[in-house]
């Protein structure tokens, strides 16, 4: 299998792969994986060295890995706000909980200077990658169970100042349902996860893998999944049009996740180690 045959098309393939194996394997290796080690993996997935190593370089410019030679071999290491920004993908990713009608909703109101443009736009990046949808300029909603998670990724992002935090229910007027859909996209939503099944699907009908048939379907398809937990921030189902294929999604991604992780860790870590 290819990086084509699993990588969302219009996106940067190799960057997004490269993430997901420093945060499957490297965190419990000393923080740290070979040149050679990615070159190799990444190889396994179809993808040439001279590729790999122009786009490791890219993401040590842009501060998300740091060059560090150990024993002589050259390598990276995660830096320090990728970790902390992994850490916190790892329990929306892996612990993610649907919300109920019961948890509310969250609502965020900020007011930026216009001389600190910069922070406006993170403010909005922020909310984004979280999963929020806009209700008018400057308010934003999201279901209520996300609280902690959002007061904690703007403390860490230094945007607490800007923000007004209110959790409670929605009162009146309209359709909630009518509102939900304004609020998000929701087709966009429901033909990512349609894509996610036609892509991955088929892993979970081959039946048995060796470890690097699971490593080369796994990463992919982790690395597919990593952004579908953030576009959608896990809406109750009653505000969601019947059928909603996110579930199936969900159901094939845990278990995929369970079928895969183990054999494609033990392949990754025979190349790691030089087994």
């Amino acid at each position: 299998m290819t990086v084509e045959a699993a990588a969302p098309a219009g996106r940067d393939r190799l960057g997004p792969l490269i993430i997901t194996i420093f945060g499957l394997y490297a965190r419990t290796e000393h923080n740290w994986l070979s040149v050679a080690s990615v070159v190799q993996l990444m190889a396994d997935l179809g993808v040439e060295g001279q590729a790999v190593r122009s786009s490791i370089s890219r993401l040590k410019r842009r501060g998300v890995v740091v060059a560090e030679r150990r024993d002589g071999a050259a390598g990276y290491v995660l830096a320090e706000p990728t970790l902390e920004t992994l850490a916190e993908g790892d329990t929306r990713i892996f612990e993610r909980r649907r919300a109920t009608a019961d948890d509310g909703w969250l609502v965020v109101v900020f007011s930026v200077p216009e001389s600190e443009r910069d922070k406006r736009h993170a403010l909005r990046t922020s909310l984004t990658q979280l999963g929020f949808g806009t209700t008018a300029p400057g308010v934003w909603v999201a279901p209520g169970n996300l609280a902690t998670e959002t007061r904690r990724t703007l403390e860490r992002r230094g945007l607490a100042e800007y923000v007004d935090i209110f959790t409670g229910q929605h009162f009146a007027f309209g359709d909630l349902r009518s509102k939900v859909r304004a609020w998000w996209d929701l087709d966009e939503l429901a033909d990512l996860y349609a894509d996610f099944l036609r892509r991955h699907r088929p892993f979970l009908d081959a039946g048995a893998t060796t470890p690097e048939q699971a490593f080369q379907a796994y990463v992919p398809m982790l690395t597919a999944w990593r952004r579908l937990p953030y576009s959608d921030p896990g809406l109750p189902l009653s505000l969601l049009p019947p059928g909603w294929n996110g579930v199936t999604a969900e159901a094939l991604f845990e278990q995929l996740n369970t079928t895969l992780s183990a054999p494609a860790r033990e392949h990754a870590l025979a190349v790691i180690h030089g087994r």
